[in-house]
């Protein structure tokens, strides 16, 4: 555990040349502390009590396995999400059969990740108080994570995703969001906001109004609290929608962006990798990019490091891969580590996560870091 009161800082490394591009990797990087106002403009820090606050949709995912024949025949997109009612829900399930139920949601399983490490962790996300619901709730805070958000006791049920994975291993998602979307400012409490080292947002849950707002706010006391604000485009399908407002919040609204190839290809409507990481270097963010087998690229500002997947994993099921390697990000970021160790942490994390199928660690990362060797002092 970080000491109490900790504050992250970002790492920096000699800035890259105009000739650095994905391929090259940098030298040891050094600390300096990140903030959006200098200390004595924000006045005093308040406690930390958490080291990650999550805010997302709170699901129940159902996993199941399906030949490439099933998303021909229903023109469903392969590796990708889309929303859904809850006849369809009711429909598909009935296609497929059963699966393996266990609590999801992209930020709530980087907060999971966070919590098998040994982060300090809360989440806010509305379920509704039904059986799915129960499930959700039991499941997080059997892990010690934080969680009092009130359970709604009418309007939808309880968001469920119906993942239906293929013999490549890419998950094809259906989401029926459900109760998920009914969050509102009531249910975020300023104080687990204002005591969180770094707040982590989840693109999924920007369509509602609502939702949206209480976004906007939560981002609003993180700031004024001097705290890291994190995003994560979720998906292309979420960038299409709100291209305008993810860029704006990338540009000025949040210190941490976390995409994988296509959704900041999409962000920035560009055909490659490259054209996108011109559009991200010599800005005050960092972004945090996934790459699958190619691994990870961190830019920070004008500094480029590509860090390697993790060697030797056969994947079975590449759901939540992104938000594990959140999760290992996360963890090191807010211990000080330098960002190539934070991107080896994510690696770490996300080659667990696609050894089995669901979206959350099986084995405890923290023993696996570990063995690896990983847990060296900073």
């Amino acid at each position: 555990m970080p000491p109490h009161g900790f504050s992250p800082t970002v790492p920096r490394a000699r800035p890259a040349g105009p000739e650095d591009t994905v391929g090259q990797k940098q030298e040891r990087l050094f600390l300096r502390p990140i903030g959006r106002m200098d200390r004595e403009e924000r006045g005093p820090m308040p406690d930390i009590k958490f080291d990650v606050v999550g805010i997302g949709n709170a699901i129940v995912d159902v996993i199941v396995p399906v030949k490439d024949e099933l998303l021909e025949r229903e023109n469903l997109p392969r590796g990708g999400m889309r929303l859904i009612d809850e006849a369809e829900a009711t429909r598909l399930y009935g296609m497929v059969g059963p699966g393996l139920e266990m609590s999801g949601g992209s930020a709530a399983n980087t907060i999971a990740g966070l919590a098998s490490l040994g982060s300090r962790t809360a989440y806010i996300g509305k379920v509704r108080n039904d059986q799915l619901g129960g499930i959700f709730r039991h499941d997080i805070r059997s892990l010690g994570v934080h969680y009092e958000v009130e359970a709604a006791t009418s309007g939808p049920a309880t968001a469920r995703c119906l993942v239906l994975v293929t013999p490549d291993a890419q998950r094809t998602m259906n989401t029926f969001l459900g109760a998920s979307v009914t969050l509102e400012n009531s249910d975020v409490d300023e104080d687990v906001v204002r005591s969180g080292s770094v707040l982590y947002l989840e693109g999924y849950l920007w369509d509602p109004p609502a939702a949206k707002e209480a976004f906007r706010r939560s981002m609003a006391i993180a700031r004024e609290a001097g705290r890291t604000v994190a995003l994560t485009l979720s998906d292309a399908f979420c960038v299409d929608r709100f291209r305008d407002e993810f860029r704006h919040l990338a540009d000025d609204g949040i210190d941490l962006l976390f995409a994988n190839e296509a959704e900041i290809k999409s962000l920035y409507q560009v055909e490659t990798f490259d054209e996108a990481l011109q559009q991200l270097r010599h800005r005050s963010r960092i972004a945090i990019l996934t790459r699958g087998e190619k691994g990870s690229v961190i830019v920070s500002g004008d500094e480029i490091h590509v860090v390697d997947a993790d060697p030797g994993v056969t994947p079975l099921d590449t759901t939540g891969a992104g938000d594990l390697f959140a999760a290992g990000f996360l963890y090191g970021f807010t211990r000080g580590f330098d960002l190539v160790r934070c991107a080896q942490f994510g690696a770490m994390a996300a080659a667990e996560v696609i050894s089995h199928y669901g979206a959350r660690p099986e084995a405890s990362l923290a023993e696996i870091a570990k063995q690896r060797g990983l847990l060296k002092d900073r």
